[in-house]
């Protein structure tokens, strides 16, 4: 059986380190410390995520109709991946900011997750 890379700990949620890479033609193995790639860092849900964005050619409406969320959420989950990902997020500006009558929406719709939309309502504008 074969199994996705972790990124993280499941345990206590710091990094991963690889140290050990076998060959399955040769039977050769490796034994160090080796870099995870940047994406193995990223959950299930956000690697889904990137893929749809990467195939709409970060073209959002694209990334609203696939996925049938709204422009805050894809905003939203853009935003944590960068994150994640060790990348600052910019500010919002104000008038590109989704006002909390719409992450609400987004999140009883079931289009952000709770860590999503409280990390917006920091941003929200009045």
């Amino acid at each position: 059986m074969e199994r996705a890379m972790l990124g993280k700990c499941p345990v206590c949620g710091g990094k991963m380190d690889v140290v050990r890479l076998h060959c399955q033609s040769c039977e050769s193995t490796l034994e160090g410390r080796f870099r995870t790639c940047k994406f193995c860092q990223l959950n299930p849900e956000q690697q889904a995520f990137i893929e749809v964005f990467l195939k709409s050619r970060g073209n959002i409406k694209e990334v609203e109709r696939e996925l049938g969320i709204s422009y805050p959420t894809v905003r939203g989950r853009l935003d944590a991946v960068l994150e994640t990902l060790g990348y600052r997020t910019e500010e919002i500006p104000e008038e590109a900011r989704p006002c909390k009558k719409e992450i609400l929406e987004a999140l009883e719709r079931g289009e952000l997750t709770t860590e999503e939309a409280t990390k917006m309502l920091r941003q929200v504008r009045n």
